[in-house]
């Protein structure tokens, strides 16, 4: 009896000794899978934070761009970056749900509901931005209306130089009225490309109309004198060169008027950081949880 059972006694052991080693190759296994996954899960969720970074920054420089080229590069680049963030959520939360960590995914849940947020307001902070219509209008104001302005004045002067010497005062004070008007309009431009409330471009915009309505008196009371070609050509030339001044001057109120340089930075400076704060929260608190994590997890 006692040698039919010492067999059956080494099969026994021999099989647990089996049963036991494949035990511990398939726990040492799930825990190096285990292990791996970690490791993707924080890389992956530190890249996350990067890409929103990225999307975030390239944003503010589109706001920040003065021209309308680097303005639209960087648009580009946070519209891409925002894409990024999706495919980078979307390649993280299965990790996290194979590891059973729950708090993280919530977190993650916290990031893309802040995400949609911050995505809602910045699709508008860039159509704004590539659009530029206050740099425009700083532009045309510094170039062609300028122009414009100095050709009316120059065209003036040279009216007054051409007068014979009876008609000289005259002529020196109407240039001087209507100098002065159009020098008036060019200063009300910058704070009215500048200014952010309607209801103070609309008073800047009735100044402007006001020294319009003065500068064309002025110039129409200049009569030319009988037989001096040269102050009615001068005159012709002012007249001319204030038409094209006012016209441009009416384009800068236009672009002035949409503002879009103005509201871009005002949503930068105001909403925008507060929704960056909300996302980069959730970000820093599931980094944080699975800078603690060694490996598994509980569901």
């Amino acid at each position: 009896m006692s040698a039919e059972t010492s067999p059956r006694t080494a099969r026994a052991r021999t099989l647990w000794l089996l049963f036991w080693a494949l035990a511990v190759a398939a726990a040492g296994g799930c825990s190096k899978m285990a292990s791996t996954q970690l490791i993707e899960a924080r890389v992956t969720a530190d890249r996350l934070r990067a890409t929103f970074t990225k999307a975030s920054d390239a944003s503010n420089r589109a706001v920040m761009a003065d021209t309308d080229a680097l303005s639209q590069t960087y648009a580009d680049e946070a519209v891409a970056a925002v894409k990024e963030v999706d495919r980078t959520v979307a390649s993280l939360r299965p990790v996290l749900d194979s590891l059973g960590y729950t708090a993280e995914l919530r977190n993650l849940d916290e990031f893309v509901a802040a995400f949609d947020q911050y995505r809602t307001l910045d699709k508008e902070v860039l159509a704004l931005a590539v659009e530029n219509t206050n740099l425009k209008a700083q532009r045309l104001s510094f170039g062609i209306v300028r122009d414009e302005a100095d050709a009316t004045i120059d065209a003036l002067a040279k009216a007054v130089q051409s007068v014979p010497a009876a008609e000289s005062a005259r002529f020196a004070a109407g240039a001087a009225a209507a100098t002065i008007a159009v020098r008036q309009i060019q200063v009300l431009e910058a704070p009215h490309i500048a200014e952010s409330k309607d209801d103070a471009m609309t008073s800047l915009e009735a100044q402007m109309a006001s020294n319009e309505r003065a500068a064309r008196a002025a110039i129409a009371s200049l009569s030319s004198p009988t037989g001096a070609p040269a102050t009615a050509a001068a005159l012709d030339q002012a007249s001319k060169a204030f038409d094209r001044f006012i016209a441009q001057n009416a384009e800068v109120v236009r672009l002035s008027r949409k503002n879009t340089n103005v509201r871009s930075l005002a949503m930068v400076l105001g909403p925008k950081p507060e929704r960056i704060a909300a996302c980069e929260g959730a970000l820093d608190r599931m980094i944080a949880a699975l800078a603690t994590r060694t490996t598994g997890g509980t569901r």
